[in-house]
Order: structure tokens, then C-alpha cells, then sequence
């Protein structure tokens, strides 16, 4: 019981406090389960971030799940789920039922700035310790900057997942090594994945049905995303803007960005506001759209685990985590920078932060509350 409260707790902290979307949450996860709590090793951990990229679904809780399935098993996947995302399923649930006023505060407002720019600090940080782990050899150098300029000259999401299979195909015919130990017998379980096409199957023939559209379109647009949260909105606008309106569309979506935890809950919103009982919307939109990722982790992660012990599958690895270094990079670009840091000042709070977290090396929970009070304070001063 104990270790499972700790378990909700530390995923708990971060749903409040883990601003700046997909990128930044490997970074707060990495920090603190990889670095600080020791929970999963850094090969283990990167070999998460390899299979979130190949699976659909939300990239980071999809991590967050694998890590607390890695901790307690099924318990420990949901009870990281959980906590990782209820503080934002809580916003947003309120949004919907029309405590709108948070938008117009002033004080959370400056709170939220200064939580962008902690989180370009992290993500930056995250970019340097993977680029270092990840990247050592010139040809995985490379094939990170290629990721990086790519997407920056083409910011479109499907361009990412052509980035990372054509990273993860070179890195099966060139990156491949010699394995020293003898290779895993391969025993396929199939009861996770028949569950997810049985689900997705049963979705495309009754999504017509008014007492399951809820549930169908979420789980459909769950089914179908790659890359995370910001591709997930596209799809949710093609379902969802001509029902609740195009205003009230855009005011979730603001507020799905700026808030902490999966971007994902953005169908939260939208399930309480397409339901006539706003917390049962909220609950089966929720589920419909994070469902399928996590059972495509359960179904995949053990296989997973044993195809990268094989020498093909272990250089397709390289080429993934290195196409991820350079698409942690343009993010670290463009959302993250150029929507947080707005003029010389900001970028003084970001060097500070990054000094503080990288070179002195301060515990996150003591750089998230000077982040904290430092917004209260320019709130209060403004």
C-alpha cells in the first residue's frame, strides 16, 4: 500500500506541474524516475520512449504508463495514469461547466509564463543529456540534426513519423550490433491486442449509434494519432467543433495547451460539454481516447522488451532515439521556445533555471516552487 501511494503521488505531483507539453514530460519523467528515484534505468527508459514513438497514441503518458507498469505491474500502469493526469482532467472539467474566469486571471496567468519557461529550460536539458546518451557515435549525431532540420523546414505531423521509420530502417540494416547474449525466445501474447482491435472494430460499426458516439469518436481519434497531443486536436476538431461551437473549441484547445499534465484531456472538455452529465462525458471521452495507446503498451511492451535484445532490432533502437534527440530539439524550438519566451527577461528566468537545474543541480520540486513564487511575485508587481 505504501509503495503504491508513492507510486500515485510522485505521478500526482508531476500531473500538477509537468507544463509544456510532450517533450517536456520525458524530461520531468526522466529527472525524476531515471535520475532522482532510480525506478527504471536509462537503456530501459529510452527503450519506453522507442515504443511510444512506434505506437499510436499519448507519447508521454503512454511512458508514464509503461513506467508505473514497470514499478507494480497493471496496478502501478493505472495508478500512474491516474495521477498523472486527474489534476488536468480536473481543469478541465471545470472549464467546461463554465468556470471560465481562470482564463481571465492575471496571477494565473503570470504563473503559467513562468512555468512555459521552466519548461524550456527542461526540455533543453533533456536535449543535452539525451543528445549525449543516445547520440555518440557521427552517424546517429547526424541522424538527429537531419530529424531537427527536417521538421523545422517542414512542420507537419506526419513528417515526424516518417523522420523516425526511416531513422528506425537505416538503423536496422546500419546500426545493428553483435548481441553477446543468446536471444530470447519469443513468446507472443495476443490478449491485449485482440482486445484493441476488437474495441476499434466494434467502434467503426457503431460510432453511429447515439448512446456510443462519445466513446467511439474518442477511442477512434486514440486509435488513429501518432506523435502525441498536438496531433490528437486536428482529429478531436474534425468530431467535436461543429457540435459545441468554434468559440468554445478554440477556448479548450488555449487552455489544453496551457495547462500541466497529457494534452490529451483536451477530450475531457470536449466529452463534458457534448454530454448532458458533464463528469460522465468527461470520464467516458477520457477513457475512449487514452484506452487504446495503453493497450497497445500492454500488448506490445513485454514483445518489446524481447525484440531489443536482438542485434536488428537493438540498432533500429539507436536510430529511433536518435531521431527522437532531434525531435526534442525542433520542439525545444518551436512550440516550446517561441511560445514561451517573449523578450530579454524571459530569457534571463530560462538561463537562471537551466544553470540551476543542470549545473547546480537542484532537486525540481525546490526550481518548480522558485518558478512559483517568482510568478506570484511579477503578478503581483504588474
Amino acid at each position: 500500500m505504501k509503495d503504491a501511494i508513492s507510486l500515485f503521488a510522485q505521478f500526482f505531483v508531476l500531473g500538477c506541474t509537468s507544463f509544456g507539453g510532450p517533450a517536456a514530460h520525458l524530461g520531468y519523467f526522466r529527472k525524476t524516475f531515471v535520475e532522482d528515484k532510480k525506478w527504471i534505468s536509462e537503456s530501459a527508459y529510452s527503450q519506453l520512449i522507442a515504443l511510444s514513438q512506434f505506437l499510436p497514441g499519448p507519447g508521454s503518458s503512454q511512458v508514464g504508463f509503461a513506467i508505473g507498469l514497470h514499478r507494480m505491474g497493471l496496478t502501478g500502469g493505472v495508478l500512474a495514469f491516474v495521477g498523472f493526469t486527474l489534476p488536468s482532467f480536473i481543469i478541465m472539467l471545470l472549464l467546461a461547466v463554465g468556470l471560465t474566469n481562470f482564463g481571465s486571471s492575471s496571477v494565473l496567468n503570470s504563473i503559467i509564463s513562468v512555468f512555459k519557461l521552466l519548461a524550456v529550460a527542461v526540455v533543453a536539458d533533456t536535449v543535452l543529456t539525451m543528445g549525449k546518451s543516445f547520440c555518440q557515435s557521427r552517424t546517429t549525431q547526424l541522424l538527429a540534426f537531419v530529424t531537427c532540420i527536417i521538421i523545422w523546414l517542414f512542420p507537419v505531423p506526419f513528417v515526424q513519423i516518417l523522420c523516425i521509420s526511416a531513422a528506425a530502417i537505416f538503423g536496422l540494416f546500419s546500426l545493428s550490433t553483435r548481441s553477446t547474449e543468446q536471444s530470447s525466445k519469443l513468446n507472443w501474447s495476443f490478449s491485449f491486442s485482440t482486445v484493441f482491435f476488437i474495441v476499434l472494430f466494434v467502434v467503426c460499426i457503431s460510432g453511429v449509434l447515439d448512446d456510443f458516439a462519445l466513446f467511439s469518436e474518442t477511442f477512434l481519434a486514440g486509435s488513429l494519432v501518432f506523435g502525441g497531443g498536438h496531433v490528437v486536436l486536428p482529429l478531436l476538431q474534425d468530431y467535436f467543433a461543429q457540435s459545441i461551437g468554434h468559440e468554445s473549441f478554440i477556448t479548450g484547445y488555449a487552455a489544453a495547451q496551457a495547462l500541466p499534465g497529457p494534452l490529451f484531456t483536451f477530450a475531457t472538455y470536449l466529452g463534458a460539454m457534448s454530454h448532458e452529465n458533464p463528469l460522465i462525458g468527461a470520464c467516458i471521452a477520457t477513457l475512449g481516447v487514452f484506452l487504446p495507446g495503453f493497450l497497445l503498451v500492454l500488448a506490445f511492451n513485454q514483445h518489446w522488451k524481447v525484440l531489443a535484445n536482438h542485434s536488428k532490432v537493438s540498432g533500429a533502437i539507436l536510430g529511433v532515439n536518435a531521431s527522437v534527440v532531434g525531435l526534442l530539439a525542433a520542439t525545444l524550438f518551436s512550440p516550446v521556445f517561441i511560445t514561451s519566451v517573449k523578450d530579454s527577461l524571459d530569457m534571463a528566468v530560462v538561463a537562471t533555471i537551466f544553470v540551476l537545474l543542470r549545473l547546480i543541480k537542484l532537486s525540481i520540486i525546490r526550481i518548480i516552487l522558485l518558478v512559483l513564487a517568482y510568478g506570484l511575485l511579477n503578478a503581483w508587481l504588474t
